[in-house]
């Protein structure tokens, strides 16, 4: 007789193991739908603001070009802002929620200066000196802060599961904002005008570009090369990235992790300074709760350019600013969703959301340490 194989019998295991491939395919097919739904709105989107322009309607040329500069000044600023997000997430793998209040206490100490130099008529008889003094004391003032930061609430923390550190940095976010409403009050406090040198605009290629936007960008792009030398060419630079790949091995290397953290923290810190006179020169207004909403921003630029990469977070922040001034216009204003500008931040995190459906490693991808990696 020929005998038959009989089929094993299907095990606990076995039928998990299908459920969980059937649970899988489900998910990835509703990711799908979500990706081919949001390419046929953007299409249309797109389509319908094309048709606008070419009827006549809408936004004109011009104004989609100073929208356009507007959305880089702008991007630039939470670049920098993101900066500080990425290189302690690459360094001590969490994300430090206090950041945004780092530079909130740069753009409120850097107000009191600007205005003892208003006031004492040295804001416009010496523009230059002016913005280098207000400069300097925001970039202190945030170094100062997200040093004592990180020794008084982090360091201690290094050895405790991530949530811990992550809810310590929410915890320092609201006693730094409300320190600051005790002692500045809630009210908004008003830089002064910008100096004349800076008043008016530049004609850049046949497009008008304020000048105050115009050095925006100058001064992200000058920080940005500046931070790029600091890390790839100098001694703390390397020590910085040697930390971020492995503690333990840069510690056995003769590399002091402490000092290099705390370094790290205050690379952080002057970038958040910077961004404080951007802010300063771009929207003049601050009160306690200034870094609240730049602070997110800025964050969900780190996220959007990959988790730990610098050049990443810079063309994260870039990204956002564009998604964030030219997004609602030309995708929501094509589809004729009215008050389209009013949605913007919805806009910023709906493109943060759709680039992690389509990569979920950010847009240039993450670099993680030896720690941080699954």
């Amino acid at each position: 007789m020929t005998s038959i194989a009989k089929k094993p019998p299907e095990t606990e295991d076995s039928r998990q193991r299908e459920r969980r491939a059937l649970k899988l395919s489900w998910v990835d097919l509703f990711l799908w739908a979500i990706r081919i739904a949001a390419i046929i709105i953007i299409v249309v989107g797109l389509i319908g603001s094309i048709r606008k322009f070419i009827a006549g309607e809408g936004i004109s040329a011009e104004g989609w070009r100073d929208l356009l500069v507007s959305s880089l000044s702008q991007g630039a600023l939470y670049g920098l802002l993101a900066l500080g997000y990425s290189m302690v997430y690459g360094v001590l793998g969490f994300i430090n929620f206090a950041h945004g209040e780092v530079f909130m206490s740069g753009t409120m100490v850097g107000f009191i200066a600007a205005n003892w130099l208003f006031e004492n008529g040295i804001w416009e008889s010496n523009p230059l000196l002016s913005l280098l003094l207000v400069l300097m004391v925001a970039m202190v003032t945030s170094t100062l802060l997200a040093v004592i930061i990180e020794r008084v609430a982090y360091r201690r923390l290094r050895a405790s599961p991530r949530l811990i550190p992550l809810i310590t940095s929410i915890g320092m976010s609201f006693f730094i904002q409300y320190s600051f409403a005790g002692l500045f009050g809630v009210g908004f406090n008003t830089y002064p005008p910008p100096p004349e040198i800076l008043a008016g605009s530049v004609n850049i290629f046949g497009i008008d570009v304020r000048t105050t936007q115009l050095t925006v960008i100058i001064i992200a792009i000058v920080s940005m090369i500046g931070l790029w030398y600091f890390v790839a060419k100098t001694k703390t630079g390397r020590a910085v990235r040697a930390v971020a790949e492995d503690k333990e091995i840069a510690g056995l290397m003769g590399i002091n992790v402490d000092r290099t953290i705390v370094a790290v923290f205050a690379i952080g810190g002057a970038m958040a300074g910077v961004a404080g006179l951007m802010w300063a020169l771009l929207f003049r207004s601050v009160n306690f709760l200034t870094g609240f909403i730049p602070g997110i921003k800025a964050f969900t630029a780190a996220v959007l350019g990959g988790v730990g990469n610098m050049a990443g977070a810079m063309g994260g922040g870039v990204l956002l600013g564009l998604f964030e001034g030219i997004g609602p216009l030309l995708i929501l204003g094509g589809l004729g969703i009215p008050g389209a500008t009013q949605l913007k931040d919805a806009v910023a995190f709906i493109a943060l959301v759709l680039v992690l459906v389509f990569r979920p490693s950010g847009l240039f991808g993450e670099r993680l340490g030896s720690d941080d990696r699954v």
